[in-house]
């Protein structure tokens, strides 16, 4: 135990003696941080969490929308999260702090989550309310620009990938958790019980589920609880020794193409798993059989369990960057995965599937007997030539992307942040954050488009394609991310740069260590000479005392 309290009082000392922030306020800046990791979760579950119940719960609502519809109804989260992260990024930019834009923005959250739930009581085109509230549900989640800026603005350059890291994997456990609780509440079924006068079934809770999380949320960003700390821009006042903020953001040269490489890669990556998440539910049922119900659950199922590899893949993340270069662990570990595993959802089964017959006007959708019509439509023409797609194929094909996926994110974003430097990145990170809300709107679309129309070939041969040249174009740009370099100016002008990715100290210029050893030199040899001359001071008053004693006795012997 008393080992225990040196090595606590030990760190904790060092934490006070830190140059950039005492114990109290590294301490602030952390739980602040924590608060952000919950907010990237919530805003990821939010949209996950009614990806593979939206079909059923719009064909429940209104029986003449398709699955065409069903694709804009999941696009419009995107939509609006795209169209306003640059803008909420920008106010949070402007305003030099994040807790007003974040608060505003969870309202919007809670009173569009409870639109959702409540849709089955709205007077109206209940279709187009549900888009509605998911577009707003969208713009609500902007404020994740302003969340990545922060984590970067809070965070030391030692520190980034870790948080980085954390947060994906925190946004990366939204996306998958989200289905699983989707999963969890089907056994209350989708007959509607009442409760206060509100709706109350398995496609309605989901969103009660992001009402109650989104008010804790709002909580923990009043200013009792949530204070902010920005360490990153004095970290890079220190190490390049400027004065002001503005001059070390000045000193700073940002490498664009590599900036805007990483946006679109990316884009590749989000734009690959949300069509798996977006296409789940539907491909399943051609697929395989599988009715509305069992298709929520083992997807469910699935994608829980793609969670806990995810969780394991980002606890690896950090050991394997100390091993291998980070952009080489981007491409190899995170690219490479996500393309083996559309590879393997090209079908390869010795038959097409089962076909449901819709009838002669494609309005039949349940059997003389009552049961649900299963299989692939008769209206999708491709479902009577093209191979049926195996429940093998599916499995690892996803358990592929469960391990790509959080390793390529993690590191996008990582690196992003390193490349831009301490300047603040509302706008970059709004930039970045509507590229992945560009692939979740393109996504869906890309289900009604493209696997409605084509079938798996062209879907998933598409998307291969896409993620191969991703591959391609980071190799040709692989020395360019890199961190930026802080431009100094020695004594005689000269231009010198210096690497921000290397945690420096305050150090003595080299001048500054010359004249010190001249003057510690010169010290030295006054304090000899003074030395000598007392020696010498003393030897001759010596000889004097001995010649006087020398006379005296002389003449002495004489008298």
């Amino acid at each position: 135990m008393d080992r225990l309290r040196k090595i606590f009082a030990k760190k904790q000392s060092a934490y006070i003696n830190d140059d950039l922030e005492t114990f109290k306020e590294k301490g602030e800046r952390w739980k602040s941080i924590y608060i952000i990791y919950f907010t990237m979760f919530l805003m990821s579950l939010g949209f996950s969490i009614v990806l593979t119940g939206v079909w059923p719960y719009l064909d429940k609502l209104d029986r003449t929308a398709g699955k065409e519809y069903m694709g804009y109804v999941v696009a419009a989260n995107p939509l609006g999260q795209m169209l306003f992260s640059p803008l909420v990024g920008w106010w949070g930019n402007k305003r030099g702090s994040v807790r007003l834009p974040l608060l505003i923005t969870l309202l919007l959250f809670i009173c569009a989550s409870a639109m959702y739930s409540i849709l089955e009581i709205l007077p109206g085109d209940r279709k187009a309310l549900m888009a509605s509230a998911r577009f707003l549900v969208g713009v609500s989640s902007a404020n994740v620009a302003v969340a990545r800026s922060y984590l970067s603005a809070a965070t030391k350059l030692s520190e980034r990938t870790q948080a980085v890291s954390m947060i994906t994997l925190a946004q990366v456990l939204g996306f998958v958790v989200g289905p699983g609780l989707q999963a969890a509440v089907t056994p209350l079924g989708d007959k509607t019980i009442y409760f206060l006068s509100l709706p109350f079934n398995m496609y309605t809770m989901t969103g009660w589920i992001n009402v109650v999380m989104g008010i804790i949320n709002f909580i923990l960003f009043l200013p009792w609880s949530f204070k902010e700390h920005t360490i990153a821009i004095r970290e890079a006042m220190r190490n390049g020794g400027k004065a002001t903020e503005e001059e070390a953001w000045k000193a700073i040269k940002s490498d664009y193409l590599a900036a805007w490489t990483l946006i679109c890669a990316f884009f590749v990556l989000v734009f690959n798993f949300v069509l798996l998440e977006t296409l789940g539910t539907p491909l399943t049922m051609d697929q395989f059989g599988w009715s509305k119900t069992e298709s929520l659950y083992y997807l469910g199922l699935l994608m829980s369990i793609g969670g806990v590899i995810a969780c394991i893949t980002f606890v690896m993340i950090g050991p394997i960057c100390k091993r291998f270069a980070e952009r080489k662990v981007m491409v190899w570990g995170g690219f490479l995965f996500m393309f083996i595993g559309r590879l393997f959802c090209i079908p390869w089964g010795p038959d097409p599937p089962k076909i449901a017959d819709l009838g002669s006007f494609n309005n039949i959708t349940a059997n003389e007997n009552g049961s649900e019509i299963l299989g692939c439509q008769s209206t999708q023409e491709w479902c009577k030539y093209t191979p049926q797609l195996t429940v093998i194929q599916f499995i690892i094909g996803y358990s592929f992307t469960s391990v790509g996926y959080p390793i390529g994110v993690t590191l996008i974003q990582t690196i992003f942040s390193k490349v831009l430097g301490p300047r603040p990145q509302g706008v970059w990170m709004g930039l970045m954050t509507g590229a992945g809300c560009a692939s979740r709107v393109l996504g869906p679309v890309f289900v009604s488009m493209i696997y409605t129309r084509f079938g798996t070939y062209h879907t998933f041969g598409i998307t291969g394609v896409m993620l191969l040249a991703s591959m391609v174009w980071l190799q040709i740009v692989n020395r360019r991310l890199v961190p930026p370099t802080i431009i100094k100016r020695n004594n005689i002008g000269e231009e010198q740069k210096q690497d921000t990715a290397i945690p420096l100290v305050h150090t003595k210029s080299h001048i500054e260590e010359i004249n010190e050893t001249h003057k510690s030199d010169t010290k030295i040899n006054y304090d000899k000479k003074i030395r000598n001359k007392l020696k010498l001071e003393a030897l001759i008053a010596s000889t004097n005392i001995l010649l006087a004693l020398y006379y005296e006795h002389k003449s002495k012997q004489s008298s």
